[in-house]
């Protein structure tokens, strides 16, 4: 039976040599994990720590904006970091960019020079009789041509056999459907400069729509703005995107192209501005214990230190996923050698691991207890596999539980998964229901008269016969949480060893 250490100790030292012993296996565990990760080229367990980089909640947007606009004016960052930021913004805020190349008529004329795919991608939008109207630069054409005519019409080319005059196409605009639109636009680019800076175009471009056409095409035009020109209106727009979009956004897509020298650096100018609020110090949420390192002033932790720590307490279930891949077969196999000649880890052995933890400086400890609360993970994930095992669990730990029973399974207004309930099955559920609401009210009270005492033990088993022949269905509420969430079979490892990391880490910090 895993034993999860989850209550207060006694004062004494405890075992020492038992202690030592854990403190040398997590060594060696540590060196398999390290094997295990090195042999993807570490790039999945650089996934998995960006991922809750992009979780961390203690940062505003007036830092992120700081944070990324210091990283993105970087020239290292101009190839990689640069590019997937203006996708994003081009994707996401295309009215916010439009503007910009609205104003810079060289650089519209540039991007349809020579290219008779753009041209009729963006021009060959002419409406066609009872249709509503003109759209993309097609209206552009059309509107700078009755405005201009004196000084351009002749630079129409038609279709037909003849042109036509502007007050027969006033009166009948779909005629704009026969010009030749391709010759039209190379007339225009060779003799008529002053469209190419004409409200018209602006117009039509101003709302973004036409990055779609060759979202490269801009990426690199907005890149020389950026740093060679240092055009303020392209900055101001990176800032204000970077302002409002999510840091979980940004951290996703633009973190992971990070080399990790980069990445590194990145990670402790975060911590510069990431204030740890009271639910982080209580290490409510799984990315707490890396705000907890960053913000602290003397952080000086490797990346591998950082690797490791995320791979074992934020993605303890990819991590035991990994290592259960054939290709790790022998790695496994040392986990688990290791673990069936360690000695027992008893109270007193633990005791002893706390007190040496207490000794050591901040990374180090946590690193510790980190990979001690993914050993548990790992023999959790092997124990629990029944509602049996899972409550004798509890019981032997000393963890209050309450067997959920949810009828909605079995509602006679709602069939459950898998169940196709006939006439017959509802009118015996609505036979039945008002007993069951009555068991419900008498389990209810049972429930709300023991629950003040957090280690007592429910166990309903017997109060529903379907539920007892549904074990593999069953689901607790623990006192782990103040019975606040349900948690079924697959989830009680990862909850009950991340809930032994909480309680030591913050033993810990209240040493510290």
């Amino acid at each position: 039976m895993v034993l999860l250490f989850l209550h207060k100790q006694a004062t004494d030292c405890g075992d020492l040599d038992a202690a030592k012993e854990r403190i040398s296996l997590l060594k060696k565990v540590e060196s398999i994990i390290w094997s295990v990760i090195n042999s993807g080229g570490r790039y999945e367990a650089r996934l998995w720590l960006c991922n809750t980089i992009s979780a961390v909640h203690s940062i505003t947007p007036c830092d992120q904006r700081d944070l990324f606009v210091d990283f993105v004016k970087s020239n290292v960052s101009k190839q990689d970091v640069a590019v997937q930021l203006l996708q994003m913004i081009f994707e996401k805020r295309p009215e916010k960019v439009g503007p910009i190349f609205a104003r810079r008529c060289r650089m519209l004329e540039k991007f349809f020079e020579g290219n008779p795919r753009r041209i009729m991608q963006w021009f060959d939008n002419f409406a066609a009789a009872g249709e509503s109207g003109h759209k993309r630069g097609a209206r552009a054409i059309s509107q700078f041509a009755f405005v201009n005519r004196d000084i351009c019409w002749e630079e129409l080319e038609w279709k037909g056999k003849h042109g036509q005059s502007p007050a027969v196409v006033a009166t009948k605009p779909h005629y704009f459907h026969d010009l030749d639109v391709l010759r039209t636009v190379e007339n225009f680019l060779e003799y008529v400069p002053d469209f190419w800076s004409s409200d018209e175009l602006a117009d039509s471009v101003k709302d973004g729509e036409i990055l779609q056409i060759d979202t490269r095409y801009f990426v690199n035009q907005f890149v020389q703005l950026m740093y060679e020109e240092k055009s303020e209106d392209v900055w101001n727009v990176i800032e204000d995107f970077l302002t409002e979009e999510q840091f979980s956004s940004l951290s996703q897509h633009l973190l992971i192209l990070l080399d990790e020298r980069r990445l590194l650096v990145f990670l402790k100018s975060l911590g510069s501005y990431i204030r740890p609020n009271s639910q982080c110090k209580e290490f409510k949420f799984p990315c707490c214990w890396l705000e907890i390192l960053l913000s602290n002033s003397n952080f000086s932790a490797s990346l591998d230190d950082v690797l490791l720590l995320n791979a074992a307490l934020a993605k303890g279930r990819q991590l035991l996923r990994l290592i259960s891949d054939e290709e790790h077969d022998e790695e496994r196999e040392n986990v688990e050698k290791l673990l069936r000649s360690s000695m027992t880890f008893s109270e007193a052995a633990h005791r002893a691991f706390m007190k040496e933890c207490e000794e050591m400086k901040q990374l180090k400890a946590i690193k510790y207890i980190g990979l001690q609360s993914w050993i548990l993970y790992y023999q959790l994930s092997k124990e629990c596999e029944t509602s049996k095992s899972c409550e004798s669990l509890f019981v032997e730990n000393r963890i209050g539980f309450h067997v959920v029973d949810d009828f909605s399974l079995v509602s006679s207004d709602r069939p459950s998964n898998g169940c196709d309930l006939g006439s017959d099955d509802e009118d015996l559920g609505r036979k039945g229901h008002k007993k069951r609401k009555r068991d419900k009210k008498r389990r209810r009270k049972k429930c709300n008269h023991d629950e003040s005492s957090p280690d007592h033990l429910m166990d309903f088993e017997n109060s529903n016969g379907w539920r007892s022949s549904q074990s593999g269905a069953r689901s607790w509420r623990l006192s782990t949480d103040n019975f606040s969430c349900v948690w079924n079979i697959a989830d009680i490892p990862e909850h009950l060893s991340m809930h032994y990391f909480r309680t030591w880490a913050k033993w810990l910090r209240s040493k510290w």
